[in-house]
């Protein structure tokens, strides 16, 4: 399994068709995503489990992790490389507990440098600072500037993902300052061309 960096491509329900699920993420990671966040915000229990399974599957093939949003119970069911959690969720000891010392635990800091650091303290696998430019999945989500990534970046000792409106045209900025990870959702899954909009980060 590789390391966190790079490319971290996150499902979007309602940008993929369902019918295509699987194939369009396969069509990120030939593009070059390097981790796969399974985002799909339904209450479409049975679809998310199924769907959720085909893609441990195919991220397991490409050697790559496969993360899940919100969700411990289903990353516990599907044998998920780990989860990604919110303020509103689930809390990192209970995720922890449940999925054991070797599970990949992100935490969204949005613009907080102390709930990054408290994270690291409490084992966050890495860190999530944004939106840092503005983002058609999130546009009410809290602004993030760039200077809090060049401060974060020598204070925490694990990986650092950038997310919000990420392109092509604005991401070495992010890059300099210090992301390891790029998560992109509309940039990838929201193009014609996956495979390409994938290629056009690396």
């Amino acid at each position: 399994m590789q390391g966190l960096h790079g490319l971290y491509a996150i499902t979007d329900n309602t940008l993929i068709k369902p019918e295509y699920f699987v194939e369009t993420v396969e069509h990120a990671i030939i593009g070059g995503a390097n981790i796969i966040q399974y985002r799909d915000k339904t209450k479409n229990d049975s679809v998310r489990f199924k769907q959720a399974k085909a893609l441990r599957i195919l991220c397991h093939q490409y050697k790559i992790p496969l993360i899940i949003n919100d969700d411990v119970a289903l990353a516990q069911r599907i044998q998920a490389d780990g989860v990604h959690l919110g303020k509103l969720d689930t809390t990192l000891d209970i995720a922890r507990s449940k999925l054991g010392s070797q599970a990949i635990i992100g935490i969204s800091c949005y613009n907080q440098l102390s709930l990054a650091q408290d994270a690291v303290k409490a084992g966050a696998t890495y860190v999530a600072f944004g939106r840092f430019f503005n983002s058609k999945t999130k546009p009410q989500a809290v602004s993030c500037s760039i200077d809090l990534l060049r401060q974060a970046r020598p204070l925490l000792k694990c990986p650092v993902v950038a997310i919000g409106g990420i392109t092509p045209e604005n991401a070495p900025k992010l890059l300099e300052a210090g992301a390891d990870c790029l998560a992109v959702i509309h940039g990838i899954f929201g193009q014609t061309n996956v495979t390409m909009a994938a290629q056009a980060f690396n």
